[in-house]
């Protein structure tokens, strides 16, 4: 995992977190959207492995503890407006809770907007 100089500020909303997407660092392909606050991407930094703020339980959860289905860290990234962390890793398994490979798997049409 890459890191060069001190970390840029991070825009983190009113509840304290920004929104952090994972992709694979092989195929690009975007996986799953978390949330992360301040602690969660200061362990995703330090340790090398995703670790996100779970608002339904109020707990940090690291990717792949349960479930096996581990986020290996290879790049942090923020936007250019500070407001979202990009984290590029290897993923073990199903990034989604649903098991599939990635949580966008619905498609979305213009009908789908009226």
């Amino acid at each position: 995992m890459r890191q060069n100089g001190p970390m840029p500020t991070v825009t983190y909303n009113a509840d304290g977190l920004v929104p952090a997407i994972a992709q694979d660092a092989d195929t690009r392909e975007v996986l799953m959207m978390a949330w992360m606050n301040e602690e969660a991407l200061r362990r995703t930094l330090t340790t090398g492995r995703a670790t996100y703020w779970s608002r339904s339980r109020q707990e940090f959860w690291v990717k792949g503890e349960t479930s096996g289905h581990h986020q290996s860290v290879v790049d942090v990234a923020l936007d250019c407006d500070g407001d979202t962390v990009l984290l590029t890793v290897r993923q073990t398994g199903a990034a989604c809770h649903t098991g599939n490979r990635t949580c966008f798997f619905t498609p979305l049409t213009a009908e789908d907007a009226q």
